[in-house]
């Protein structure tokens, strides 16, 4: 059972975030993202794939070679090097002495929306070129395939002999990993958590294919404004990669070193719909909602920023809003906002790459605004929405991370800035 009150829990079960490393469309590093997220640039962009021809996607430009050699990237997978990536910087921020670290009691937590596609529909799209002969089949692709692959080529790079696996959490998943490393550290199965998601979704055609043949699938004559999450012309989701890894570790340990606390994660709640494949329940999601607000022992009033899931579906966005009004009714000085309509939908790495963009507003008391939003939907009308240009808020204390994935499932955490150390 969790407690209802952070302040009262022993500081080796209070966790918190020492380290942060990502890739998205519009940024490769903390400052390079939130200068973008404050200035308004998309990273949205035309992007074409076999089979299925010319759409729109948020495309990472990060350096693979930084963290990797070049026979290991060939072998490994795009998750896999978005991953390294990610986990590389992450450890390099959080200032861990990783060399003399002990990797046995370090553990890897991903969350990821699908693996395997993408190497599948490779390996099928060049068996062509042999007749589809099967012995030209690559040795490589079972590993490449495992679910456990992106979690597993960290560990490779890093050394980590530690426990690791990916959660499969549809996109809930980035939330879903950070949740999975707080658990793990109070249960006492690792010292250092390395969690939080990873997507090479843009890369396997069929997800375009199937979101098209949803209805789901955004289109727009400039790239930059097709992810309009709230917006009346919204028409669906712009598919994007990316990836977003935390270091988490218990306070004592924070402290023990001296580590600069970035946050400390206080409340946490998944929950499931149970009523759709697809269509989401706003009943369901303000449920999850108000048990990350009660296990962190928090009043809405006191969440500063609200970083929001929604996608640019029609139903969806709305659902969401519905789910919000309800638990937040209008009261306080509460900002909404969305992270989407910049980078488009990064799947498993969609809840941890928005945490973190909004994680910054601890440091410079700005709230980013939601961006391509010309005509707001009715439905989607939000008391303290933050669209167009940013809101300087001057403190900010708390922050709710949305996330939410088809079947139904759903995941809120939040984070609180300054750290009471008794």
């Amino acid at each position: 059972m969790i407690s209802t009150n952070h302040n009262l829990k022993p500081d080796d079960q209070r966790i918190v975030i020492t380290g942060i490393g990502l890739t998205a469309p519009n940024g490769n590093s903390m400052a390079e993202y939130r200068e973008s997220l404050l200035s308004g640039k998309s990273g949205v962009s035309n992007y074409e794939i076999r089979y299925f021809g010319e759409t729109l996607a948020g495309v990472c430009d990060f350096d693979v070679r930084r963290h990797q050699t070049r026979k290991d990237a060939r072998r490994g997978t795009r998750a896999g090097s978005i991953g390294i990536y990610c986990a590389s910087e992450a450890i390099e921020h959080s200032g861990i002495d990783w060399e003399n670290a002990d990797k046995s009691r370090v553990g890897i937590y991903i969350g990821v929306t699908e693996h395997g596609n993408v190497e599948t529909e490779t390996e099928v799209h060049e068996l062509r070129g042999f007749d589809y002969d099967t012995s030209f089949w690559s040795h490589h692709h079972n590993p490449r395939t495992v679910a456990n692959n992106p979690a597993g080529e960290i560990a490779l790079n890093k050394g980590v002999i530690g426990p690791h696996y990916t959660i499969g959490a549809a996109c809930a998943a980035g939330n879903a990993g950070l949740i999975q490393g707080t658990q793990m550290l109070r249960l006492n199965e690792c010292d250092v958590a390395i969690c939080g998601g990873v997507s090479e979704s843009i890369h396997t055609f069929g997800i375009f294919a199937g979101f098209a043949s949803q209805g789901a699938l955004a289109t727009h004559d400039d790239p930059t404004q097709a992810s309009r999450p709230f917006d009346m012309n919204r028409n669906g989701i712009v598919v994007a990669e990316g990836g977003c890894i935390y270091i988490l570790e218990r306070l004592s340990d924070a402290l023990a070193r001296d580590a600069n606390i970035i946050g400390e994660i206080v409340g946490y709640a998944m929950n499931t719909d149970a009523t759709d494949f697809v269509l989401p329940n706003s009943e369901r999601q303000a449920q999850c909602v108000e048990m990350a607000l009660g296990r962190a022992g928090l009043a809405t009033e006191q969440i500063d920023i609200v970083s929001t899931h929604a996608t640019g579906t029609a139903q969806g966005d709305a659902l969401e809003c519905e789910a919000l009004r309800r638990v937040f009714n209008g009261h306080g000085n509460t900002r909404f906002n969305n992270t989407k309509s910049f980078i488009g939908h990064s799947m498993g790495a969609a809840g941890a790459l928005e945490l973190a963009g909004n994680l910054a507003a601890f440091d410079d008391g700005v709230c980013h605004a939601t961006i391509n939003v010309d005509q707001l939907d009715p439905d989607c009308a939000l008391d303290g929405l933050v669209t167009d240009q940013p809101h300087e808020l001057g403190n900010v204390e708390y922050v709710l991370n949305n996330s939410f994935g088809m079947l139904g499932i759903n995941s809120v955490l939040i984070v609180k800035k300054s750290i009471d150390r008794e």
